[in-house]
């Protein structure tokens, strides 16, 4: 993914189009990995997640998870150079991104759990179910809170620059 440092009004109209059909993009892929696994914990016959209304929530939440946390701002430039590697554990930012990689992984996973268990028609245990949807809903909210973090950080970086 290619990260802008340049100021939306200042980028060209194939260049904002380009982002705004990427965003569309990771916020379908969000909303299908939550789709996946609402239909494989609905096949668990578990009423709380089994409603339309359960399953509609889930996919917007996979949209907002992927919309937020996979394209964040890039961090405040840092003008030191950083040769040989960095020991220990990094700034703030690099934090950040640690949060926003985990959730993807984990929602990840989830999906993936979940469409080969469709696939293959197999029947799991409700715990496991349980197990599995709270992992992608963890694995979501860390997208959502690195992707809220990263644009406040940003906003107060602007802001403390003009």
């Amino acid at each position: 993914m290619i990260k802008r440092s340049d100021p939306w009004h200042s980028r060209s109209i194939v260049s904002r189009w380009a982002h705004v059909l990427e965003r569309i993009g990771l916020a379908l892929t969000g909303t299908s990995c939550g789709l996946f696994v609402a239909v494989h914990v609905g096949r668990a016959d578990i009423e709380l997640i089994g409603s339309a209304a359960a399953v509609l929530a889930m996919m917007v939440y996979g949209a907002a998870g992927f919309y937020l946390g996979i394209d964040m701002p890039p961090a405040p430039p840092d003008h030191r150079m950083h040769l040989p590697l960095r020991r220990g554990p990094g700034s703030r930012a690099d934090t950040v991104e640690l949060l926003s990689a985990a959730g993807t992984f984990l929602a990840a996973v989830a999906a993936v759990v979940s469409v080969s268990s469709i696939i293959l028609d197999e029947t799991a245990s409700a715990r496991s179910v349980l197990l599995l949807g709270f992992g992608w809903a963890i694995g979501t909210t860390m997208q959502i809170a690195a992707g809220i973090i990263a644009r406040i950080r940003a906003d107060a970086d602007a802001s403390a620059t003009s």
